[in-house]
C-alpha cells in the first residue's frame, strides 16, 4: 500500500471543498452531487484494488499529488508537508466483488463520458480525492465496509447466475 502525505491530502481536501462549495452556493440539489459521490466511491475503491491496474494507477495518483502538494505548500508557506500520513487498506475484494468493482469501474466511466465540462472535473477530481483519502487509516478505518458490500453483492451475483437464488 502506497501512503500519501499531509500534503496529499491537503490536496483531496481542497478538491472537495472546490466541489461542495459550488453545490453549497448553488441550487443544492441533491442531483448534483452524483459526480462527487460516484468519484469518491470509485477512488475509494481502486484503493484495494491491490495488483491491479486500478490500484496501480491509484497508486501513482497518491504519488503525484504528495509531491505537487509538498511543493506547492512549501513554496507557499515555507513549511514542509511532505511527512507521511498513516496509511491503511479498508480491505480486499474476493473475485466476486472484484467483479461488482469492475461494473461499478465501468459505470463511472459511462458518467465521465455522458457528463459535461464541469460533471467531468467533478468526478475526476472525485476519483483522484477518494484515492487519496482512502489510502489513509482514518478514512480507511471509516469505510472497511466498502470491501464487504462489493464482496456480498458479488457473492449474491454469483448464486443468482448458479442458479441458486439470491
Amino acid at each position: 500500500m502506497i501512503g500519501t502525505t499531509l500534503a496529499g491530502v491537503t490536496i483531496a481536501l481542497c478538491i472537495l471543498f472546490l466541489n461542495l462549495r459550488k453545490w453549497w452556493t448553488g441550487s443544492r440539489a441533491p442531483k448534483d452531487l452524483l459526480p462527487t459521490g460516484q468519484g469518491l466511491l470509485t477512488g475509494a475503491m481502486s484503493t484495494v484494488c491491490v495488483g491491479g491496474l486500478a490500484g496501480w494507477l491509484s497508486g501513482c495518483t497518491r504519488q503525484a499529488t504528495s509531491t505537487l502538494g509538498g511543493k506547492a505548500i512549501s513554496g507557499t508557506t515555507g513549511t514542509d508537508s511532505g511527512s507521511p500520513i498513516a496509511a491503511a487498506s479498508m480491505g480486499s475484494l474476493t473475485a466476486e466483488g472484484g467483479v461488482v468493482v469492475v461494473l461499478f469501474f465501468v459505470a463511472t466511466f459511462a458518467m465521465y463520458k455522458a457528463g459535461g465540462k464541469e460533471e467531468k472535473g467533478k468526478l475526476v477530481g472525485a476519483v483522484i480525492a477518494g484515492a487519496i483519502l482512502c489510502a489513509t487509516a482514518g478514512v480507511a478505518g471509516m469505510l472497511t465496509a466498502l470491501p464487504d458490500i462489493a464482496n456480498g453483492l458479488g457473492a449474491s451475483g454469483r448464486s443468482f447466475f448458479e442458479g441458486q437464488g439470491l
